[in-house]
């Protein structure tokens, strides 16, 4: 019945997936790729004691589950190293197969490793048609440049994407000057010019210097 309803071919997809190839009792398994199959989105967040392949151990972790890196950031934070990743991969199982690796990495690198689900289609929390700006800062050490900073721009609208900072000594005296960048959106409606006139507050009432542009 070759061609027929009631005919089997050579191999059958089977739930999960699985399928079976050959015929009569000598049927392997084999796996079949799923091109409709749903991915699934994670974000990892790990911190670890620095050390030479702490990289290597969190990419071939997500390489060896089959996922893809999309996006991450890493930095050296004093004797620490952390790490953001946003990676994404298929499979009913990847969650709990994940879970599982990671507590790997937990027990044997001595590693601390959160994770949490993306919901498809997620975004970043921008006003639609959004307008880019970057703003640096340059000044002695204070405490408050980033909360300040930080507060006039989201009473502002805006939607803070990057921020980056960091601590040197001045070449002269010394003295630590502390640096930050971030990078921003701002809504169409947005009054600029106000924001400006706060910025310039706060540079006046910490001494320090705030440049505002475009991005």
């Amino acid at each position: 019945m070759e061609g027929g309803e009631g005919a089997r071919p050579p191999w059958l997809v089977c739930e999960g997936g699985r399928a079976e190839k050959g015929s009569g009792g000598n049927r392997t398994p084999i796996l079949i790729y799923n091109q409709r199959a749903v991915r699934r989105h994670f974000v990892l967040t790990a911190i670890g004691k620095d050390r030479p392949g702490i990289v290597a151990d969190l990419a071939e972790m997500v390489f060896d589950l089959g996922c893809n890196l999309e996006t991450s950031s890493m930095i050296n934070l004093g004797s620490e190293f952390a790490t953001m990743m946003l990676f994404s991969g298929q499979g009913d199982d990847l969650g709990q197969r994940l879970h599982m690796a990671c507590k790997h990495l937990e027990y044997e690198k001595e590693m601390t490793i959160f994770i949490k689900p993306v919901g498809e289609g997620a975004s970043p929390a921008s006003p639609p048609g959004g307008r880019p700006f970057r703003l640096r800062t340059m000044g002695e050490d204070k405490a408050g440049i980033v909360a300040r900073t930080a507060r006039v721009i989201a009473a502002a609208g805006g939607n803070i994407l990057e921020l980056t900072s960091h601590l040197r000594p001045a070449a002269a005296s010394g003295t630590p000057l502390y640096e930050m960048e971030m990078s921003f959106e701002l809504p169409r409606a947005a009054d600029v010019e106000a924001l400006r006139g706060r910025l310039a507050a706060i540079e006046q009432s910490l001494h320090i210097d705030i440049t505002l542009a475009p991005a």
